[in-house]
């Protein structure tokens, strides 16, 4: 099994197509699990996975260190994607506060590299946009880490039209994070568009849904506390049966090239475009390979318009988050 590359922006940065996002190794979906987390990030590297994302705030701190034990002495094979920008107090995030000054950035990437234990960060996001700080300010200071040699690329995360400009124009940006998915389609109206005519990739995090797409879903109250989606509106009540019904199109399509809805999913964002790279998350190395798998399906145009219309935003049950959450969204 192996991974063809793709390039995230037109500054040179490559990356496997699909990627792995680290976060619930630490935290939001259930009991961590250190020895099977590290199992997973190595058998990643063995079957060409390489493109990793985490953030401070994961944990908060301890997905940086656990990936920064677990690549000792295989720094060279693999491409780290992290983030700054949320407010970290006492080892615990601060509500959805943001900071991203100059002098936050700084101590954050110091942060991050000693935990990483590297010299370089590959990719390194905005996690959101902060209000209070000028966009060109946070290029500008990401500009002088790259000249530094502290960071490779920079990128963004659930960012909107203004700022990817007028970030951009400072310094360039490599990538967009943000959702997007089957059932997640907010980008396509202006987002895409945009990263299309500055030459921006786009890494969807939560491919798979959170989880609802790959058919292994149950309602919000049976997930155990601690669970991220105890609190998902679109797994709760009359939302949770009306997406199970809209999502029936996923399994069909799943039946008929023998694969899992969830592979159907990420080959979905894959025909999306050669610029666009999923980083469904997971801490097993069962469902690392059941994603790395969906880069081999190939949907026909039939296919594809099957899946786009059935799951098309008017036909998806509920917001997308609690409205606490939706209010750091720069849209």
């Amino acid at each position: 099994m192996s991974l063809m590359k793709r390039k995230l922006g037109r500054q040179g940065l490559e990356v496997s197509a699909i990627g792995l996002g680290c976060m619930p190794m630490s935290q939001s979906y259930g009991p961590a699990d250190e020895k099977e987390a590290i199992a997973t990030l190595h058998r990643a590297i063995e079957i060409g996975c390489t493109f990793f994302d985490t953030a401070e705030v994961y944990g908060p701190h301890t997905n940086e260190d656990l990936l920064g034990r677990a690549f000792k002495g295989r720094r060279q094979d693999v491409v780290i994607g992290t983030k700054f920008g949320f407010r970290i107090r006492d080892g615990k995030q601060v509500g959805t506060e943001t900071t991203s000054r100059p002098e936050d950035i700084r101590a954050a990437v110091e942060g991050s590299l000693r935990r990483l234990q590297t010299d370089h960060i590959d990719l390194l996001y905005q996690h959101r946009v902060d209000r209070t700080v000028p966009i060109e300010e946070v290029a500008g200071t990401v500009g002088e880490l790259v000249s530094e040699g502290k960071v490779r690329f920079f990128g963004l995360s659930e960012a909107g039209v203004a700022n990817i400009r007028r970030a951009h124009a400072v310094h360039p940006v490599s990538a967009l994070q943000s959702e997007y998915s089957l059932w997640e389609r907010n980008l396509e109206p202006e987002i895409i568009p945009v990263l299309r005519e500055l030459g921006i990739g786009l890494v969807p995090f939560s491919p798979l849904g959170r989880g609802f797409l790959t058919g292994k879903m149950m309602r919000a109250e049976e997930y155990p506390e601690g669970d991220f989606r105890r609190n998902d509106p679109r797994y709760q009540g009359e939302n949770y049966d009306a997406n199970v019904a809209s999502v029936e199109i996923v399994h069909a399509v799943a039946r008929d090239e023998q694969a899992t809805p969830g592979q159907i999913a990420l080959a979905w964002l894959l025909h999306k475009g050669e610029d666009v790279v999923p980083i469904p998350g997971t801490k097993r190395r069962s469902y690392l390979e059941e994603n790395i798998g969906a880069a081999g399906i190939s949907l026909s145009p039939s296919q594809m318009q099957a899946l786009d219309e059935a799951l098309a935003p008017a036909n998806v049950s509920g917001k997308r988050y609690a409205d606490w959450i939706m209010a750091t969204i720069d849209r």
